[in-house]
């Protein structure tokens, strides 16, 4: 399966240049600046008219309107908002968990990352794993609980994520791909492109 990553937009959707082909594309989250529903509906549209035959995405920080939503009505059958939930693509599974100032706060983020199902194939959230293209300032900033939940994911193919700018690379460590696909710089340039990653 290919899998086309991206992450990070945050409006400038339309200043990509032309994706490669690939089976599914999946947005990391992060794709509003302001977190207002105008930026939203202009994304989804965007993203629903994509010649892809499955296409994922979460929600980001900057995306606030979609707090609250755990469905997204209206979407085409091949689009999926994942929020806390998976869906099965060619008998690969997918999970997927937003990222809201509002979970760090009340501790809902730390409940949710410890209820990732162990049967997932592709993890897909918007923060890093600590340790893992998450470098930024000469510091590894991930997420050190999410770090420790992959080591109870015995059949994690890759885990695709964003959030940390500067760090856009690609490793595999133990098997699995990591990949974090922000295509904009920390001063929002787009400096970077999607990614492609085949499982």
């Amino acid at each position: 399966m290919k899998i086309l990553h991206l992450s990070d937009t945050h409006g400038k959707h339309l200043e990509l240049p032309h994706l490669p082909d690939a089976d599914v594309v999946i947005h990391s989250g992060d794709f509003t600046f302001a977190g207002s529903e105008e930026e939203s509906y202009d994304f989804m549209n965007w993203f629903c008219d994509l010649a892809y035959r499955h296409k994922i995405f979460i929600a980001g920080n900057h995306d606030m309107c979609m707090y609250g939503a755990e469905t997204v009505d209206g979407l085409p059958d091949d689009v999926h908002y994942l929020c806390n939930s998976g869906v099965v693509i060619e008998g690969v599974k997918f999970y997927g968990l937003p990222m809201f100032i509002e979970d760090f706060n009340d501790g809902n983020l730390d409940r949710t990352i410890k209820d990732i199902p162990t049967d997932t194939d592709v993890l897909i959230t918007h923060q890093p794993p600590y340790g893992f293209c998450d470098f930024f300032h000469g510091e590894h900033c991930g997420d050190r609980l999410l770090r420790d939940k992959l080591k109870e994911l015995p059949r994690l193919k890759s885990h695709l994520f964003g959030h940390q700018h500067d760090a856009n690379s690609v490793m595999t460590n133990d098997g699995v791909i990591y990949s974090n696909a922000a295509v904009l710089d920390s001063h929002y340039n787009l400096i970077a492109y999607p990614r492609i990653i085949e499982l």
